[in-house]
């Protein structure tokens, strides 16, 4: 054992002085840190390696000077093995506060999410659980927890809040006109099909936002910025092409999406003018309106002519 402690305390001597003047030329080949500094080739080569060298070669007198090949042989592999398991433990703890940064990150934002959304969450705001619809649930609710879980995977907790919206509307409307109208009554049923063909309009968009959301799930649009407008880098004309075509296709989702939420407020406020309107009626005979075709247009006059009803029936 002394005798390989001689030998390693040798071989680090002799490997000191070849990796200093190495860490001059190229100081990234003989340094882990990041970026490498040519004091720390001094204080590494000149001071710390030659220090334990000799600390082992006192050690080693006790059995005699009687230094061992294989001590050696380890004494030349020491510092370019350090150098290799050192790099790698900083390469690896840098990624794990690149993980740690990124995570407090997310959660920051989904923090600051959760407190905009909160703030800005309607009063009576009915909340749908994606895993568990309620009870007696009818298709299109079933529906719109499917929709909703989708959104949350896609990360996109505005349009799940959309989801939860409709969901809202859509009971409260239908629990109005079960309270207004008798269940023998033209006007029932027609009301009930006129809220059940916008609610499914409204989960129609839904679903093609849902779409849109996972198409360009993938697509890293800062990352495609970076590289377009702020890396420096000189791209080639086939890299360049790919990136803004990838960059188009982004902003082309991103527009179509806004274009299904606005037309999704519309449907809401209309549920929402039908609400009013029939929590109003004080009769339950038939309604008389004229249909229309477009069930947007027909729910909105219903909503307006709904205190006309009223009074003349």
């Amino acid at each position: 054992m002394l005798g390989f402690l001689q030998g390693f305390a040798y071989g680090l001597w002799v490997s000191c002085m070849p990796w200093l003047i190495l860490g001059m030329v190229r100081p990234h080949w003989a340094l882990p840190t990041d970026p490498p500094r040519r004091w720390q080739l001094f204080l590494r080569y000149g001071l710390i390696a030659p220090s334990i060298a000799m600390v082992s070669w006192l050690t080693s007198l006790w059995g005699g000077l009687e230094p061992s090949l294989a001590g050696w042989l380890c004494g030349l592999a020491a510092i370019p093995l350090s150098v290799w398991v050192e790099r790698g433990l900083r390469r690896h703890r840098k990624q794990s506060l690149v993980r740690m940064e990124q995570q407090a990150r997310q959660a920051e934002q989904a923090r600051r999410l959760a407190e905009q959304n909160k703030a800005k969450q309607e009063s009576g705001l009915l909340v749908l659980d994606p895993e568990r619809p309620p009870p007696g649930a009818d298709e299109l609710v079933r529906a719109l927890c499917e929709l909703k879980r989708g959104l949350l995977q896609v990360s996109d907790p505005v349009s799940a809040a959309q989801v939860d919206r409709l969901y809202s509307r859509y009971v409260r409307v239908n629990d109005l006109i079960r309270a207004r109208f008798d269940v023998r009554e033209l006007a029932y049923q027609r009301a009930l099909g006129l809220v059940q063909e916008v609610s499914h309009a409204a989960t129609g968009r839904l679903e093609e936002l849902l779409r849109e959301r996972t198409s360009t799930a993938g697509m890293d649009l800062d990352y495609v910025r970076h590289r377009l407008f702020a890396s420096g880098e000189a791209l080639s004309a086939g890299e360049r092409k790919a990136l803004e075509r990838r960059l188009e296709l982004v902003e082309e989702g991103e527009r179509r999406a806004r274009e299904l939420v606005a037309a999704n407020e519309a449907a809401l406020t209309a549920l929402d003018d039908t609400a009013v309107a029939v929590s109003r009626i004080d009769t339950r005979r038939q309604h008389t309106g004229a249909a229309a075709d477009d069930a947007l247009q027909e729910l909105q006059r219903f909503a307006a002519n709904a205190e006309r009803y009223s009074r003349t029936h």
